[in-house]
């Protein structure tokens, strides 16, 4: 088959989207994400299991959670998971659909003591005052005392976005202690998936909001996600914002991502690598194999500043094969490589000049290196019109790493300071990659090599 995603997490059938519980559970790493098993459109969402030792050989599970109750039958919306007594925890939003259709949601409760077959206890936490039905997405942590806390995506009765916060001593009795946010910016319609991400130095906010207004280059996409830096209170009921909006991914298709903690203490990320418009969803070519989307690699998260950087985690290196090409100082190149899985670094000891990349005459990379400003063009593979997006970096730029799969690529500039995540469909039936660097000419190092695919059980 065409299009296929060797090395990220993607279903045999039916339609993925949110990355949900993400956690490090009795050796293994857990990933569930939201999934339609019998369809290709957004409904009937279970959740989706798969768990691995060392993010190479994967295992699938059964499903977590089926809608098949009173309070969850219209869909086991997103949530979280968290380890307590030996046991999972797993949090999410059940959603039903009223006798005039009306959105009914409760935030609910599932035990396992293996971490593959749960128990579901039901609602946990009811509609609050003052808000839209439009509650979801609940991430749980322990605070430093033993608490809980929880937060919720939500919208106010006046349609903007805003996060909530339950405390809980005990994970089943949660109390209400109103808007996470101190002073909460008039920032779109909703705020989705909201995740806290906690470092010795300072905090994150991670939302997914949505009714943006594009700015220029950036918040071009349909909706977006990103964060704020700040500082959580001592009193652990809001968080003081202290940096703008930042967005997380540069890309076209990046949303809903989701933040755990491994057993020896990274803090990894996943998303959902799918978000387009309903037209181009509904065009893509997979669609007719019956299945969609992916989520993105794992990428370690570290707080710099007022940034956030992303990296491949380092359990990637082990997809690598023999190199396939490693030439320095390059001026025009091309080639045809025998795998469509390839990991493609750039490295300029200085600076990069101007430069271009062509991907199988599907997707361009430009770097201008006046402005700093770096872009990435694709055809879109409904209108067959070239669309864009751009970044001006804060620095020069001097390393590139491209994770190539034959409709997908992940682009990290300077070490993750930067990221583009995109989807591409290509009409050429090789993997060709070209490069043109233009100006004087600046010393430069290019590595290929092969990625294996997963082993999946």
């Amino acid at each position: 088959m065409k299009n296929q995603m060797t090395y990220h997490i993607t279903p045999h059938q039916g339609l993925i989207n949110d990355p949900n519980g993400l956690v490090y559970f009795k050796g293994r790493h857990h990933v569930f994400f939201q999934w339609n098993q019998t369809g290709v459109t957004h409904s009937n969402k279970s959740w989706g299991h798969v768990s691995t030792t060392d993010f190479v050989n994967w295992q699938t599970h059964p499903p977590a959670l089926e809608p098949v109750d009173e309070f969850d039958r219209d869909g086991c919306y997103s949530g979280s998971t968290v380890v307590h007594d030996n046991c999972l925890y797993l949090f999410y939003t059940g959603n039903l659909r009223g006798e005039n259709n009306e959105r009914i949601t409760t935030q609910c409760l599932a035990i396992s003591e293996d971490g593959i077959h749960f128990t579901k206890k039901g609602p946990i936490i009811t509609q609050p005052s003052g808000y839209t039905a439009h509650i979801r997405d609940p991430k749980v942590w322990q605070t430093a005392d033993g608490s809980w806390s929880m937060v919720l995506g939500a919208q106010t009765l006046d349609l903007t976005g805003t996060v909530l916060l339950y405390q809980s001593d005990n994970l089943i009795d949660w109390v209400f202690k109103g808007e996470f946010v101190e002073e909460v910016p008039d920032f779109g319609f909703m705020w989705e998936c909201p995740d806290v991400l906690i470092t010795a130095s300072k905090q994150a906010l991670i939302i997914s909001p949505q009714g943006l207004t594009a700015q220029g280059i950036t918040l071009n996409n349909l909706y977006h996600s990103g964060y704020f830096i700040g500082q959580i209170s001592k009193d652990k009921h809001k968080f003081q914002i202290e940096s703008t909006f930042t967005e997380f991914d540069r890309g076209f298709e990046f949303y809903a991502p989701q933040t755990y903690q491994t057993d020896d203490g990274r803090q990894i990320m996943y998303a959902w690598m799918g978000l387009m418009q309903e037209a181009d969803e509904r065009a893509f070519p997979t669609i007719k194999e019956g299945w969609i989307h992916s989520l993105t690699i794992p990428r370690v998260l570290t707080i710099v500043g007022n940034r956030i950087i992303q990296k491949p985690i380092d359990e990637l290196l082990k997809l690598r094969g023999e190199t396939l090409e490693q030439v320095k100082n390059i001026k025009k190149w091309q080639e045809t490589l025998p795998t469509f899985q390839n990991e493609v670094l750039f490295h300029w000891p200085e600076a990069a000049p101007d430069f271009t990349v062509n991907i199988r005459n599907s997707v361009t990379f430009t770097y201008y290196q006046q402005e700093r400003l770096f872009t990435v063009y694709r055809i879109n593979w409904r209108t067959q019109q070239t669309e864009k997006r751009s970044v001006r970096l804060e620095n020069e730029l001097t390393d590139l790493q491209c994770f190539m799969e034959e409709s997908s690529l992940e682009i990290f500039l300077n070490q993750g300071q930067e990221v583009f995540t995109l989807r591409y469909i290509s009409q050429e039936t090789e993997a060709f990659i070209a490069f043109e660097q233009q100006g004087i000419q600046a010393e430069n190092d290019l590595i290929i090599y092969p990625l294996n695919g997963f082993c999946k059980k």
